[in-house]
């Protein structure tokens, strides 16, 4: 038996491949599907079922493209009403797998068809868990994400929760493996673990929702307090699972290689969004006018979904070189499949044409607090749970995920000053403010890690009016 977590740091997803006598299982796979294909061609294997815990609202899943590919089966808990062709898993019904069985548990909670899958070794011992949104480690699945679509409160959905943990879940051996869907940075929990492979006992013993001495009542308090609102891409990518998405690698195909000349043409007759996703050093030293910038060296994928509200607006990339088919792929995995096109050879072809582009000014935390007596008017974009942590002294919290409710806040005629924790998403929130005219907008270079280490007073007294 072979147990792989196939891990996407970007996501902080966690997809499954299962191996037994040279039968293989895929669960929660990417929207790309070629590795799959290439590792059970290397292992001289057959997929033969793909396990879909739940309609995923985080990312698209490469459920329906590995199916049309291999022929295996889409397997769905109960409830699961799909548009394509899969099979429906009675709550408790057992597949097998090799010398080895896969028993679905519908876990209805976070969504009503929302179900784990319990490996039971060829011994008949309960080996592992692939609990979903259901468990992660530190955290549960949040109980928002579709009370539209199951006419319920998240409430009602977080009782449908305790129910599951309890009765499903908690009472198998403390010793079986908990593989979980995602890690720490998903939207889809409030306190997940940076640990991506954990045993059911240590959650019992860690996990504050896994309490034994917890009521239904104290769970739901706990399991909706504090609970930001979902990712604005988060409904359509919903859909695509529910009712299929054309196979990523013809959305590479559709894109072309443009010249600096007519980059530029197509940009202005189709009002594309400009996205250069090199580093944020190489962004800041020099860009296409208007263009935004969210890096690939970070949480690429999700702050495409939560900036970029509408995902059928025409993409232009501005690249490094040879990463262009890759951020096509991982624009699509959030369901962004609108790229149509590159600039071929990237920045520097811009800057070799002669043509025109912009810089962002930045100072280094030392600069910024030389200048402190001068009262700067800065902002904080990182995320409302870590400026209520700690923050510089008076700074406002207008975090990067709701730029948009802030904009009127930042003055269009004096200078002011942007950091996160590190410089990646200011840079992000910089570029958005420069492409709105925000001209005078200054990056802290280092961010807070480098902000604190200067005299600048820092507090974790958070005034009710900072934050929204």
């Amino acid at each position: 038996m072979v147990i792989e977590q196939i891990y996407t740091g970007c996501l902080a997803q966690g997809a499954y491949y299962i191996e037994s006598n040279g039968e293989v299982a895929i669960i929660d796979p990417l929207r790309e599907v070629q590795p799959y294909l290439d590792k059970v061609k290397q292992n001289n294997a057959t997929i033969k079922y793909i396990f879909e815990t739940h309609f995923h609202a985080d990312f698209v899943s490469g459920h329906v493209s590995l199916a049309h590919k291999t022929g295996a089966k889409i397997i769905y808990g109960p409830t699961a009403k799909p548009s394509f062709e899969s099979y429906i898993a009675k709550d408790n019904e057992v597949f097998t797998l090799g010398d080895i069985t896969i028993t679905c548990l519908h876990t209805p909670g976070h969504t009503m068809e929302s179900s784990c899958y319990l490996l039971k070794d060829k011994t008949g011992k309960n080996y592992a868990l692939f609990s979903g949104d259901t468990l992660f480690l530190g955290d549960v699945g949040r109980p928002d994400l579709a009370q539209k679509a199951a006419n319920m409160t998240q409430e009602e959905l977080a009782g449908l929760l305790y129910d599951s943990l309890r009765n499903k879940i908690m009472p198998l051996e403390d010793d079986v493996i908990v593989y979980p869907a995602h890690g720490a940075g998903s939207a889809c929990g409030k306190n997940l673990s940076k640990e991506t492979v954990g045993t059911l006992g240590e959650q019992k013993n860690t996990n504050y929702a896994l309490r034994t001495d917890m009521t239904k009542d104290e769970f739901i308090k706990e399991v909706t307090d504090g609970l930001l609102p979902p990712p604005a891409y988060f409904p359509m990518n919903v859909q695509l699972n529910k009712q299929g998405y054309d196979d990523v690698y013809t959305i590479v195909e559709k894109a072309s290689a443009f010249n600096s000349d007519d980059f530029e043409n197509i940009a202005n007759e189709t009002n594309a969004l400009i996205l250069d996703v090199r580093h944020q050093d190489e962004f800041e030293e020099g860009h296409i006018p208007n263009s935004i910038f969210i890096g690939l060296s970070g949480g690429f994928a999700p702050w495409v979904g939560a900036l970029i509200l509408d995902y059928k607006q025409p993409i232009l990339l501005v690249t490094p070189k040879g990463k262009e088919e890759e951020t096509i792929i991982r624009l699509s995995r959030v369901g962004y499949d609108n790229t149509i096109g590159y600039l071929d050879g990237g920045f520097e072809t811009w800057k070799k044409s002669g043509k025109e582009y912009d810089t962002i000014t930045s100072v280094t935390a030392t600069q910024l607090a030389q200048k402190w007596h001068e009262n700067p008017l800065v902002f904080d974009v990182r995320k409302p749970g870590e400026y209520q942590s700690e923050h510089i002294e008076n700074v406002s919290s207008t975090p990067l995920d709701f730029i948009n409710d802030f904009v009127a806040e930042f003055p269009k005629e004096k200078p002011f000053y942007l950091h996160c924790a590190g410089g990646y998403r200011s840079m992000i929130a910089a570029s958005i403010l420069k492409s709105r005219g925000y001209h005078n907008v200054i990056n802290v270079l280092g961010g807070f890690s480098a902000l604190k280490q200067t005299e600048i007073p820092v507090t974790n007294y958070v005034c009710p009016s900072t934050l929204k």
